[in-house]
């Protein structure tokens, strides 16, 4: 400011004395000279005035055309003026674009998130969504905004939850992809926020549902499993203490009793079973087993329960490559082949053959399978075996000393081992399981040939 009050005075120190000693030279007088001086000071004036004001307008002019990198002015009070102005400006930049930096990282976030997100205005109109959403509604981010929420997403549950404007809880719907095979279930909650605005959001609860159910059909189908031979017992018991009985008749009874104790017994071992598969580490890929070894045991204990449920031993044909090796757990593996080979015994009529192999495959991988003569399973039924307490018939199977886990022992242990397990099977001639293991668990040592025939 000083200094554009000394270029002010300046001026009219110029244009005085030019005035003056114009006067001075052409026209000497007093008076004339000081009126000269007094024009001459006033004409600076104005010309000062316009000097600035056409600086002025070329700051104006930079304001307007919004291209604000150089400044129209480099010096004076405009120039400091536009300077100020350009920092206010390029600040004024910085915060836009960090804001849209942020949001943009935000709107990202939403959009990577697997619930469904939905920024609805005043009207209920689609704002904004993510790609979750877009597939839980069956919704298009391009052709739906502006869309009335409520007018897309016609599920009568949803449509009177919304209706209600009651968003205190959530509400079920199925999805949009949702059939009758693949049911798929979402929890749809709706949060007003700002001034009428509203968050939608979605969650896919199928996976949650599905646990749900499996859980409270475990927990009864335990609870009837054990309650059975409970009330068994307890029945017995109660003879026992209130009958005379003689000694065949005692002795029948305690040996009805040791049955459904055992069947508990059986039934508590594959839950622990189940739930140490569950629960433990994946089994190592570097612990090798010997399949010969392992299906031996099962030879074994297959004559002894084939004996105890039909009197004799099924026709036992075992078909073992020799050399062959599996990667995993001994344990685990000796569950699924003996529950497989034990299920032929039990569902097998006596004097029927079962047929058990072990070999390598072509491709590096190891098969096992059991192919037995029983009664054979509907079509409908196979996708369903490997399902706890699952059972095609339930009185045979109980009679029979199932537990209804044998299968879903095999199917945790197969995927623990990264192999397949597959089912084949025709009503009234017979069942067919395989299971296949991967390469990488399998080592095949072929036995080297005798010496003479090496030789020949």
């Amino acid at each position: 400011m000083l200094i554009r009050l000394l270029s002010f005075a300046l001026f009219q120190g110029v244009g005085a004395l030019l005035a003056a000693t114009f006067m001075h030279v052409f026209a000497p007088s007093h008076g004339g000279v000081v009126v000269s001086s007094l024009v001459g000071a006033l004409g600076a004036t104005y010309f000062w005035l316009l000097w600035d004001l056409s600086r002025g307008l070329r700051v104006m002019r930079w304001l307007r055309s919004e291209e604000t990198r150089e400044v129209a002015v480099e010096s004076g009070l405009w120039g400091e003026f536009s300077n100020r102005i350009r920092r206010v400006l390029r600040n004024n930049e910085r915060a836009v674009q960090q804001r849209d930096e942020r949001l943009q990282e935000f709107l990202a976030a939403m959009q990577a998130s697997p619930n469904g997100v939905v920024l609805l205005d005043r009207e209920f109109r689609i704002e904004w969504l993510n790609e979750s959403a877009e597939l839980h509604f069956g919704l298009d981010a391009r052709r739906d905004l502006q869309q009335h929420f409520a007018n897309l997403v016609r599920d009568p549950s949803f449509a009177a939850y919304f209706s209600a404007k009651d968003f205190e809880k959530d509400v079920l719907m199925p999805g949009r992809a949702s059939t009758a095979s693949l049911p798929v279930r979402l929890s749809v909650h709706v949060h007003p926020y700002g001034d009428g605005r509203s968050l939608l959001l979605s969650r896919d609860v199928t996976a949650v549902e599905q646990a749900e159910a499996m859980r409270r059909d475990f927990v009864a189908n335990v609870s009837h499993e054990i309650r059975t031979p409970l009330t068994v017992l307890g029945g017995f018991v109660e003879t026992l203490q209130t009958l005379s009985l003689n000694d065949a008749e005692r002795a029948r009874y305690l040996d009805l009793m040791a049955q459904q104790a055992s069947r508990m017994q059986s039934l508590v071992s594959d839950l622990l079973t189940l739930s140490r598969l569950e629960g433990s580490p994946l089994p190592s890929a570097h612990e090798w087993v010997d399949v010969s070894f392992l299906v031996d045991q099962c030879r074994q204990e297959a004559g002894e329960l084939s004996r105890v449920l039909w009197g004799q031993t099924h026709s036992l044909c075992f078909e073992i490559q020799s050399g062959l090796s599996l990667a995993g757990s001994a344990v685990e593996l000796h569950s699924a082949f003996f529950n497989l080979i034990g299920n032929a015994v039990r569902y097998t009529p006596a004097g029927k053959s079962i047929r058990v192999v072990a070999r390598a495959m072509d491709d590096g991988g190891a098969l096992f399978a059991v192919h037995d003569q029983g009664m054979g399973i509907a079509q409908e039924h196979i996708p369903r075996l490997t399902e706890r307490f699952y059972r095609v018939d339930r009185s045979r199977s109980r009679d029979t000393g199932g537990t209804g886990l044998g299968l879903a022992i095999v199917k945790h242990v197969v995927q623990r081992h990264g192999a397949e397990l597959s089912i084949a099977s025709v009503p009234g001639e017979g069942s067919n399981f395989q299971i296949l293991f991967p390469p990488h668990r399998v080592q095949f040592l072929p036995e080297p040939a005798p010496a003479e025939a090496i030789a020949a």
